[in-house]
């Protein structure tokens, strides 16, 4: 099964995303509230966009 983001508003009302593997296991949050929808699912095209070719960046050595 495919993952997916599930947009949210949270205790404060303001949008919020998570992405949850296909297993249901959030593995992302948004890191900031949106106070619009539309707003927040910018952040979720923003993701979909730039993910798929991030690099990883080793800090820890």
């Amino acid at each position: 099964m495919a993952g997916k983001f599930e947009l949210y508003k949270d205790k404060s009302g303001e949008f919020r995303f998570r992405l949850k593997a296909g297993n249901g296991e959030v593995i992302a949050t948004s890191s900031e509230s949106y106070t619009t929808k539309a707003a927040a699912q910018n952040g979720i095209d923003s993701v979909k966009r730039n993910a798929g070719d991030a690099n990883v960046d080793d800090q820890t050595d």
